[in-house]
């Protein structure tokens, strides 16, 4: 599936598709972040240990990795530590259980660049590592600014700033990632199960009714008085889309 035109597709300097490497040991979750981040129309590998990061390292030579801490043989600290000795500076995205904030204090301090914690949505992990690799200057995007547009709603994937028509809304963290998976998707029906798998945790396992409740947040906020750009299509799910 290609990257939607509402999303500024990112290459690395040469054209070529970026490459990521998604290290865990949980097969269902390197399988779910795969798909996701081939989606980007990235070129992605996976390995379920510590050595085989650091093999796939050396041969995939990639963009930027995703990192689980507690793993086989060699945690995320200790694959760390060895790329960093061994010149290698790829940015790393670490993956910590939703407690453990030495773990995160200490990632960073090891040279880690990002860290999400357990469970996060999908729609988050892809947005850190386009900023990860667009403030390395390993990748660049086919637009100046990180910015998607609807019409006239802006919003800004760096700096989470949104707009319609020059006017500033504050969005939660939860709505922010709902409009923006609405906006990388604009002119296309988007179901519940879709919306429940990309913004709302991985693991959630909750109902669709929570799906209703936050478009009818972001309508309260987006569409108020204004031309509506959030649709239902009954029996579907949602599509967001311009006036005509």
């Amino acid at each position: 599936m290609a990257t939607p035109a509402s999303a500024p597709a990112l290459r690395r300097i040469d054209g070529s598709a970026v490459r990521v490497l998604v290290v865990d040991d949980e097969q269902m979750l390197t399988d779910l972040l795969s798909m996701a981040l081939r989606m980007e129309g990235w070129d992605v590998r996976t390995a379920s240990s510590g050595l085989q990061a650091l093999q796939a390292a050396r041969d995939f030579a990639p963009d930027a990795m995703v990192l689980d801490i507690m793993m086989p043989d060699l945690d995320g600290m200790a694959v760390l530590q060895r790329l960093r000795q061994s010149g290698n500076d790829v940015p790393v995205l670490f993956l910590t259980a939703k407690d453990a904030v030495g773990d995160r204090v200490a990632g960073l301090t090891a040279g880690g660049d990002d860290y999400v914690t357990k469970p996060f949505s999908l729609e988050e992990v892809v947005a850190r590592l386009r900023g990860l690799m667009r403030r390395a200057g390993t990748a660049q995007s086919a637009e100046s600014e990180p910015i998607l547009r609807v019409g006239d709603l802006s919003l800004n994937e760096d700096s989470h700033e949104v707009e319609r028509g020059g006017v500033a809304f504050e969005l939660t963290a939860t709505e922010f990632e709902l409009l923006r998976f609405l906006m990388r998707n604009q002119r296309r029906v988007v179901s519940k199960a879709q919306i429940l798998d990309r913004v709302w945790n991985y693991d959630f396992g909750g109902r669709s009714s929570v799906v209703e409740l936050y478009i009818s947040y972001l309508r309260k906020k987006i569409d108020q008085g204004r031309e509506p750009l959030i649709h239902t299509v009954r029996g579907v799910g949602y599509m967001i889309k311009a006036p005509q």
